[in-house]
C-alpha cells in the first residue's frame, strides 16, 4: 500500500436510541473541528437533545466547546440543555462503545486489505463500514438512563 504515513481524523457519535453510527473525517482533533462536528450532529437530529459522553481529550474542554455549549444551552440546567457533555473516566477506552466501533471498521480494514492500492481506498473502506451503520454493544447499554 502506497501513503503509509498518511493519517486521518474521525469524529464519530453512536446514537444509543436508534444504535446508528455517524462519522465524519476532519483534518485534525481540535476544538473547532469538535464543534463543527457537534453542529453536524445538531443537523442530524433537529430539535432533539444530545447527550454527548466523550473521552477527556483536551479540546473537548477547550475554550471553543465551553464558548459553543454556553451559546446553545443559555445557561440552562443540565436536563434542559439542548447538549449536555458528560465525561469518561480518564484513560478507560474500555467504557467507550466508541472505540468498539473503531475496532470493528479497522478489522473490516484489515480482512479487505488486498483491495487497498492507496490511502484513499482505505479511508472510502473505513468509511463504507462505519457511516451510518447500526452497532449495538453490551457497554452501550449502560448509557441509556442518560438519555
Amino acid at each position: 500500500m502506497k501513503n503509509i504515513k498518511d493519517r486521518q481524523t474521525y469524529y464519530g457519535a453512536l446514537d444509543a436510541q436508534n444504535k446508528e453510527f455517524m462519522i465524519r473525517e476532519y483534518s485534525a482533533g481540535n476544538g473547532d473541528n469538535t464543534v463543527e462536528f457537534i453542529k453536524y450532529l445538531q443537523s442530524q437530529r433537529p430539535g432533539q437533545r444530545i447527550v454527548l459522553i466523550w473521552d477527556g481529550a483536551s479540546y473537548h474542554k477547550s475554550d471553543d466547546i465551553k464558548e459553543f455549549l454556553a451559546s446553545v444551552n443559555d445557561q440552562n440546567e443540565p436536563e434542559y440543555r439542548a447538549i449536555h457533555c458528560i465525561l469518561f473516566a480518564p484513560n478507560s477506552p474500555e467504557q467507550n462503545p466508541v472505540e468498539d466501533v473503531w475496532l470493528e471498521a479497522k478489522n473490516f480494514v484489515r480482512k479487505y486489505w488486498h483491495l487497498c492500492k492507496s490511502f484513499n481506498v482505505v479511508k472510502w473502506l473505513f468509511k463504507f463500514f462505519t457511516n451510518h451503520l447500526k452497532f449495538d454493544f453490551p457497554k452501550l447499554q449502560q448509557y441509556v438512563p442518560c438519555l
